[in-house]
């Protein structure tokens, strides 16, 4: 086994989730991700808790939506349900053998599939909140990912565990000052009320009054690198043409610009599959709200490589989320979408607070 697999597991387990004795694990991934399923089975026994296998074979969404009928596929997975209503904490592996498997399907069927989820992830979203619930979602590298992110599998399995510390001496206090470098951006953005985004790419406004602002270390994603909060629902007003493809259940749109009015998108086009982004934003009154405002700060990610785990992170970029917010930044957008666009801010852009400069060209500018 790598040693860096080994190592992430400890980050995992010991830094994210925090696992005591006791502490009932979830550990839902595909069986590409074996060895880092062996490596967390191992700490989270180590420490106490239970491990709990919730497997999934390479490429099985494919074979729900080609054999299952509408049904089947808007069927709530009971097992899962229940461990995130019950369970004290889950480790989702992303480990797709094929990212694309879900393209050409109907959007539809991908409603379907995003209304049976809705029920799982307000569960994930209202426990985390209360501190019930230690969820985690992080990578493991597999050929497929490589290949979307245009690297071998070697560069990519360099990339991802240098990206999560994973091939530092010590991982965890490489977080611990993560953590402390976020503060000071924390420290600008909270307890204000207007943001003013203007580049070449973005001339919106919205407002984050009573909003709460989310430093990100390492705990609930792995990799991290971000703060972000749930903007004021209705107080979105401008445009934004999003620079990297928007990428949902392996589904690449491109070009993507989006015209807010108090809130809600109300125009939306893209270059490649328009369609598709239409239909996703019926998904329910809330999918056409914004859920989440973040500012990407990891600076060991600078390329964007088609997974939004990393790409989000991207130092010098924000991001928005279409669809449910968080409640522990305030937020009350309630949706069965998630889905979150990059905007590149490092060149010609500049972020304002209230009217006075606080960031340009991707980096932070402090008092």
């Amino acid at each position: 086994m790598d040693p860096r697999t080994i190592k992430m597991a400890e980050i995992l387990v010991t830094h994210s989730a925090r696992i005591i004795p006791g502490d009932r694990v979830a550990i839902e991934a595909t069986t590409a991700a074996e060895p880092l399923i062996r490596a967390l089975y191992i700490e989270i026994l180590k420490k106490g808790g239970f491990p709990y296998l919730l497997l999934e074979i390479p490429e099985q969404d494919k074979e729900l939506f080609t054999y299952g009928k509408d049904e089947q596929i808007a069927h709530v997975d009971q097992i899962r349900q229940h461990v995130y209503q019950h369970f004290e904490s889950r480790f989702k592996i992303r480990s797709l053998t094929n990212p694309q498997q879900l393209v050409g399907f109907p959007p539809e069927k991908q409603m379907l599939y995003q209304k049976s989820e809705e029920s799982i992830l307000a569960t994930q979203m209202e426990r985390g909140a209360a501190d019930e619930f230690k969820w985690v979602t992080t990578l493991f590298p597999t050929e497929a990912y490589a290949k979307q992110a245009g690297m071998s599998l070697q560069e990519y399995e360099d990339f991802v565990y240098s990206a999560c510390f994973a091939d530092a001496d010590d991982p965890i206090e490489k977080w611990k000052q993560v953590e402390e470098e976020q503060k000071a951006a924390l420290d600008l953005f909270q307890g204000h009320d207007q943001i003013q985004l203007r580049g070449p790419n973005v001339d919106l406004d919205l407002s984050v009054k009573g909003r709460t602002f989310i430093n990100c270390f390492g705990e609930s994603n792995m990799p991290d690198g971000e703060i972000f909060t749930g903007p004021v629902e209705d107080s979105l007003n401008g445009w934004i043409r999003y620079t990297y493809p928007a990428i949902h259940e392996g589904v690449l749109v491109s070009g993507v610009e989006l015209t807010f009015k108090n809130g809600k998108v109300v125009k939306a086009a893209a270059e490649e599959q328009e369609d598709y982004l239409l239909q996703l934003l019926e998904t329910d009154p809330g999918s056409r709200y914004v859920g989440e405002f973040a500012v990407g700060t990891n600076s060991q990610i600078q390329q964007f490589t088609g997974n939004i785990l990393f790409d989000e992170k991207i130092g010098g970029t924000i991001h928005l989320a279409l669809g449910a917010g968080y409640p522990e930044t305030g937020s009350k957008n309630k949706s069965a979408l998630h889905w979150d666009m990059i905007c590149d801010m490092r060149e010609d852009s500049t972020i304002t607070l209230d009217g006075d400069l606080v960031y340009k060209d991707g980096q932070f500018i402090y008092p």
